[in-house]
């Protein structure tokens, strides 16, 4: 099983899947996945920014979470590898009329925050799945030490055994984690789920608030959406996108 037992490392280099996302850019929104475009939704309502917050959006891809909370944030910072799903998140912003959405280069270890901006919400969908198991423990450390009072994880994770026949994401290049092995990457870092969304069987969404002192890790009740339990995964990329039995997405970082 992918991702479950912990790999040593990265399947593709940083600048191997900013070369991917680039290629793909101009073409990327129209390749999302049922599932994709559900986590995103549901990532989008737990991440509920009010008008006074910071949002920090990793993995922003051509803006699919970064967009529609720049609608009601006071500002939004989408982070990214790919400066071609940049280009296409800014250009969308600009149609938008949205001024309080930047977007930059940034990864999931090196999010290029300034030191004295303030971050309150953390928002990533589908792309860590693209980081072997000890670098999600750096990453969600690195989201830690920004000091968010909520961070809002949709991604390709593991709630069961994947099946090998049919696998949501490419093994080739993606490493999912299992549901626990997240749940106590939060835990260490003094955070505590308070929701977990199933929306495929590899799929899902994660809400994770600061506790103290950090206690033992617990997985919330599961929250299936009805629409989508049990899915067959469609043809998609994520944003990083998701994929089926072929090539999952996520605009990569790291």
């Amino acid at each position: 099983m992918v991702g479950a037992l912990g790999s040593v490392a990265m399947k593709r280099s940083l600048d191997e899947h900013a070369a991917r996302f680039d290629g793909k850019a101009d073409e990327y929104d129209d390749s999302n996945s049922e599932e994709y475009r559900a986590c995103a939704s549901l990532v989008i309502d737990h991440a509920a920014p009010e008008s006074d917050d910071v949002v920090l959006d990793l993995g922003t891809g051509t803006g699919a979470i970064a967009l529609p909370l720049a609608e009601t944030a006071e500002r939004v910072l989408g982070r990214d590898i790919s400066e071609g799903m940049l280009d296409e998140a800014r250009e969308k912003a600009s149609d938008r009329g949205l001024t309080n959405a930047e977007f930059g280069e940034g990864s999931f270890r090196e999010p290029n925050v300034p030191a004295d901006q303030r971050v309150d919400v953390v928002t990533s969908n589908f792309a860590m799945h693209h980081l072997d198991d000890a670098a999600k423990r750096e990453a969600i450390e690195t989201i830690a030490a920004l000091d968010p009072r909520r961070v809002v994880l949709g991604d390709v994770m593991l709630f069961g055994e994947a099946d090998p026949e049919a696998p949501f994401y490419s093994p080739e290049v993606d490493d999912p984690a299992t549901v626990g092995l997240l749940a106590d990457a939060f835990t260490d870092a003094g955070f505590a789920l308070t929701s977990v969304e199933l929306v495929h069987e590899q799929v899902g969404v994660l809400v994770a608030e600061p506790t103290e002192p950090a206690g033992e890790s617990a997985i919330p009740a599961l929250h299936p959406d009805s629409d989508h339990e049990g899915e067959e995964s469609d043809d998609g990329h994520g944003d990083d996108g998701t994929v089926v039995a072929g090539e999952a997405d996520g605009t990569d970082e790291e």
